[in-house]
């Protein structure tokens, strides 16, 4: 049983949606979240990454960084960039660029399925990443990202969400440069949604861990200071986007390495080759699994894993991010610990290959991996084990925005 709950979101007017909607807090980096404000005063990065309005070089502390974060949300709300609905609602949100279309909701998950389980993860968290979250849902009062989740879509959802996407839409606009169409409708027979999700068994979180974990403790902590909690309240309910799997579709997450770890060229790959065949190539994505691209000193290279290494499967050593992480990362460059070495950098597939080029040609870093996409089919046997993936195995693209809805708690 999974459990969703219209809610009074917060959202941006139709006149306004373009603007305020914008990229999730952790995708920009520092100097693009910059020009992106100055740009555009409306974006919802001046609550998300308020850190960018403060002089550049300044080092503000946490507390003026969440004060001006909440000094903009009630700038927003007084100026009309964002209103509240009158009525708690559930949302049908659709991204499509290209071919590609993926629809599914915008509700309320039960902060108490995903702390027994229910919701399931994939990744472990930071806790200094864990606590940012947390802190700024406290101080904020709200919500103010989308967690990314995933379900195996039934004929029932499947149904009713068809039929909600044949009335006219609330919004449909491209709210940045890269293409993708927002789409979003109000649900009107949300008992009929509410009743089919209750038959959809388990829902998985594709992406937005920290921000889920931040959600519950931030539960905690509001819980312990309410005498009267009664687990109704906005708090014990984390805001999701959630979408069919088979909608889906997940880009490699690269890695790019500063240095060979004391190696030479030459003694780096020749240790390569217990495990891999090696080969140069002009061909910068993998084609299929247990294959990588490698850009090394201005080259390109396929290198293989040799199936004779494979003794006994299992889901979470058969990804191509456990394969590199085991026979390359650890034992050659000494990347034992990925969530914390600050040696390795991961490079979302959709800033492409020409991305990781870049990284190794400015001499900053040593050696890049374009990997194959880890699949969905993946990502669920992994969670259904109770297991972790390593660090950054997928990539979601497109990306829901941060803006369209916020969940005040």
């Amino acid at each position: 049983m999974s459990v969703i709950k219209p809610f009074k979101a917060l959202r941006p007017p139709t006149n306004l949606v373009d603007k305020v909607a914008c990229v999730p807090y952790d995708v920009p980096y520092d100097s693009e979240v910059r020009e992106y404000i100055a740009e555009n005063p409306h974006s919802f990065l001046r609550v998300t990454r308020p850190e960018a309005e403060f002089p550049l070089g300044s080092d503000p502390a946490e507390a003026d960084v969440l004060a001006k974060s909440k000094e903009n949300l009630e700038s927003f709300i007084r100026e009309g960039w964002l209103t509240q609905d009158a009525e708690p609602s559930i949302y049908i949100y659709r991204l499509s660029i290209g071919p590609h279309v993926q629809t599914g909701i915008v509700a309320t998950c039960s902060i108490d399925e995903y702390d027994a389980g229910l919701i399931k993860k994939h990744e472990k968290t930071r806790p200094g990443k864990v606590k940012d979250r947390t802190d700024h849902m406290i101080y904020l009062g709200a919500q103010t990202g989308l967690i990314f989740l995933a379900f195996r879509g039934t004929d029932e959802t499947r149904r009713i969400i068809a039929d909600e996407t044949s009335r006219e839409p609330l919004y449909e606009c491209e709210c940045d440069a890269g293409g993708v169409t927002q789409t979003v409708w109000k649900v009107q027979d949300v008992d009929a949604l509410v009743a089919a999700f209750a038959e959809v068994p388990a829902l998985y979180v594709a992406d937005g861990h920290h921000r889920a974990e931040s959600a519950s403790l931030a539960r905690k902590t509001l819980k312990d200071q309410n005498p009267d909690h009664t687990g109704d309240e906005p708090y014990n309910f984390l805001m999701a986007g959630v979408f069919p799997a088979e909608d889906l579709k997940i880009l490699p997450y690269n890695r790019a390495v500063k240095d060979l770890n004391g190696l030479s060229k030459d003694d780096f790959l020749a240790s390569l080759s217990h495990a891999f065949t090696v080969e140069k190539t002009d061909t910068k994505v993998p084609k299929h699994g247990r294959s990588f691209s490698m850009y090394l000193d201005g080259e390109w290279s396929k290198i293989t894993y040799i199936v004779e290494n494979i003794h006994q499967p299992n889901p979470i050593e058969s990804l191509d991010v456990s394969i590199l992480q085991q026979n390359i990362l650890a034992p050659i460059l000494g990347i034992d610990d990925p969530r914390t070495n600050e040696r390795i950098s991961f490079v979302g597939g959709i800033r492409g290959t020409d991305e990781l080029e870049r990284l190794v040609d400015s001499g900053d870093y040593a050696v890049a991996f374009s990997m194959y996409p880890t699949s969905m089919e993946d990502l669920f046997a992994v969670s259904d084990m109770g297991e972790i993936m390593p660090p950054k195995s997928t990539w979601f693209e497109p990306k829901l925005k941060d803006g369209l809805f916020v969940h005040l708690i």
